[in-house]
């Protein structure tokens, strides 16, 4: 085994030591928060590929034999931080007070996205007009429509007003045989007497917001022109609907039958102030405390009590008189009238003091009346 010589053991010692002076005597590069200027280029110049894709360029292109650390890198900065994220809304409503310059990054890119929304709309890629994005806008909710007003006797809703309120209600405003009417100019002729087979039956009073209505159980009817019509129901109006020459009614009776073919017929008694009624004080005794309140009635009640003992009478073809105004009913108006006691037609005038539909034009419509 060879030993070195003095003289190589010399040279060995003092290699080392000018190796050990030169690395003492190396400015360390100054720490710094922000990237060397040469990087920077470096990444913005660098094209945006896959990460695997980098790796293995770096891998082929760089020297095995190369230092890893041939550059000092320092730490990247420290992104600012963000603030709270606005919404799109809040941030379109203050755009105009962000100054430049003052803009942090986050806000930026919320005034960008706010401007956005703010671009008027798009049609088939190009750009289009304020006034054409408003025409584009759904058109504002059309205000309620007439039939949300419910019909009456009097006011907005009120008998002229009735053909407008709804699109089946046409007839009130069209209807070339509508009721009620003056009854005048009669033909008189020998007219057939009615057939009323009324018996005690039970009934149900609603106060239904245009009338005191009772609703009739039971099988009662009336024979006429060769038909039957059960009676459904009856009902009040103060004053009379009906006029005889001009002469207006304390107050009318409603008889409404149907037969079996759904065709209607009323039977209208006219009442003027005299005694007591006893059918119309059973209604009376029966009355609901609530509107739309249906109440059974007691005890059972006879309508032939309600009948003139005088059955002479007009017809003529009318229609209903409360909406939808439905023609093609056939109309028995009783000649004489019937009493009711001045408490009686008091008590019903606290409800409704007026719900009579106006006389409507006869036209040419022919009017019999019994002998």
């Amino acid at each position: 085994m060879l030993y070195p010589t003095r003289r190589q053991t010399s040279l060995l010692v003092l290699g080392l030591a000018l190796a050990l002076a030169a690395t003492a005597q190396e400015p360390k590069a100054p720490k710094s928060d922000a990237e060397p200027a040469a990087l920077k280029s470096t990444k913005a110049a660098e094209p945006n590929v896959p990460k695997s894709a980098k790796v293995a360029a770096s891998v082929e292109n760089k020297p095995v034999a190369e230092p890893v650390a041939s550059i000092s890198w320092s730490k990247p900065p420290i992104a600012p931080k963000l603030p709270e994220r606005k919404s799109i809304a809040s941030v379109a409503e203050t755009v105009t007070a962000i100054k430049p310059g003052n803009v942090t990054h986050a806000e930026k890119k919320l005034t960008e996205e706010a401007a956005l929304v703010r671009k008027p709309a798009r049609h088939r890629g190009a750009m289009i007009s304020t006034a054409e994005a408003k025409k584009a806008e759904p058109p504002p909710a059309a205000p309620a429509h007439a039939e949300s007003l419910h019909w009456s006797y009097e006011g907005a809703g009120g008998p002229k007003a009735w053909a407008k309120l709804a699109p089946e209600y046409a007839k009130c405003g069209n209807g070339e045989r509508q009721s009620p009417i003056d009854i005048r100019d009669g033909m008189k002729v020998d007219l057939e007497p009615i057939m009323f087979e009324y018996r005690p039956s039970g009934f149900k009073v609603i106060d239904n917001g245009h009338t005191i209505q009772a609703n009739v159980g039971g099988w009662n009817a009336m024979r006429v022109m060769g038909r039957r019509f059960k009676l459904v129901q009856f009902h009040f109006h103060r004053p009379s609907e009906e006029t005889i020459d001009g002469k207006q009614f304390e107050m009318v009776v409603h008889l409404v039958h149907k037969d079996s073919e759904d065709r209607l017929a009323v039977v209208a008694v006219l009442v003027e102030g005299g005694a007591r009624q006893p059918a119309i004080q059973a209604v009376l005794n029966n009355l609901p405390l609530e509107k739309d309140q249906e109440v059974a009635g007691t005890p059972n009640l006879d309508l032939n009590q309600m009948l003139p003992e005088n059955r002479r009478y007009y017809t003529y073809m009318g229609s209903l008189t409360t909406p939808p105004c439905t023609e093609d009913v056939l109309w028995i108006v009783m000649k004489q009238p019937v009493q009711a006691s001045a408490e009686q037609l008091e008590l019903f005038s606290r409800m409704y003091p007026m719900n009579a539909r106006p006389t409507q034009a006869a036209g040419n419509r022919t009017i019999k009346e019994s002998n």
